[in-house]
């Protein structure tokens, strides 16, 4: 299998894509209330899993597993299953089984990165389809 041909600037993407996503699916699978959007503690370890997504995500760009981040499932599967890893990785389990609240996070981030997919490719063209149906079409 031939290593993918990235540019920086695609490799940046990459990194920016696994940082957000995974930050957002832990701080909303995060057990307690909406008072822990304002926790420091929590925004440190959704950062740290973020981080550590990003950064494996990155690596593996360099590796012909790095050919997956250009198919909209294979993205979704590698950035869930890296999200599950890291979350594992960066805090104790808060769910019932072990490792469930790592599981449910990487679900979460997959989902995001197809809803991601779905809505912005092709430069936004869905939503800014969308957008223009709700205005009137001007």
């Amino acid at each position: 299998m031939p290593i993918p041909n990235y540019s920086l600037k695609q490799r940046a993407w990459i990194f920016i894509q696994r940082f957000w996503q995974p930050t957002t699916a832990c701080m909303g699978c995060m057990p307690g209330s909406f008072g822990n959007l304002l926790s420091a503690a929590h925004w440190s370890l959704a950062l740290q899993t973020g981080l550590v997504t990003g950064l494996l995500a990155l690596l593996l760009s360099l590796t012909p597993i790095g050919r997956l981040f250009r198919n909209r499932w294979g993205n979704a599967l590698l950035v869930g299953l890296l999200t599950a890893f890291a979350d594992a990785w960066s805090h104790p389990n808060h769910f019932g089984f072990r490792h469930a609240e790592a599981l449910v996070t990487g679900l979460i981030s997959a989902i995001l990165v197809l809803a991601g997919s779905f809505l912005f490719e092709d430069r936004a063209r869905r939503v800014r389809a969308a957008w223009a149906w709700i205005v009137g079409g001007r």
